[in-house]
């Protein structure tokens, strides 16, 4: 990863930032085009009622709305936590181009566990057990440890 992409992630965490002080899970992400603009982004809203409204499965719509086949290819999706089943297939199906994630599922997994937090109704999995030719790239250590602490805040408070 380079310092474009560190950028990137570090406003996936501030994303995220957005999203719990909003009241909501903190997860963020930020689409990318292969020149660097910065497409879309989006926080989670799943605290609406609809547990589907998350960022990078919004990203995947807007993506299919408004780029060409060729252009979501040579996209990057950047994200404060690795796709869950849901948003890897909606990428997967869109034609998205690479996920630079800052933690992993299984940090996450591992988190909610120590946090007594119970586990997710859908299997978690990792995106390329969903997606298997999308190329990843996660976690960022440093960042990592931002994300986690925005999930302790968030379950701490619920």
């Amino acid at each position: 990863m380079n310092e474009a992409d560190l950028r990137h992630l570090q406003r996936c965490v501030t994303l995220a930032a957005e999203a719990l002080e909003a009241g909501d899970e903190p997860f963020g992400s930020v689409l990318v085009a292969m020149d660097g603009t910065v497409l879309a982004e989006d926080h989670n809203r799943v605290a609406s009622g609809d547990r589907t409204r998350h960022p990078e499965f919004e990203l995947a719509r807007w993506a299919a709305a408004n780029m060409t086949p060729q252009q979501r290819a040579s996209a990057t999706v950047y994200t404060s936590g690795e796709h869950c089943p849901m948003c890897a297939a909606a990428h997967g199906w869109v034609g998205l181009g690479r996920i630079y994630y800052v933690s992993s599922s299984k940090q996450l997994a591992a988190w909610l566990t120590e946090l007594g937090v119970p586990p997710p109704p859908v299997v978690t999995l990792p995106i390329q057990a969903v997606a298997p030719s999308v190329v990843v790239a996660g976690p960022v250590p440093g960042l990592a440890d931002q994300v986690r602490d925005l999930h302790r805040r968030f379950h701490a408070s619920s």
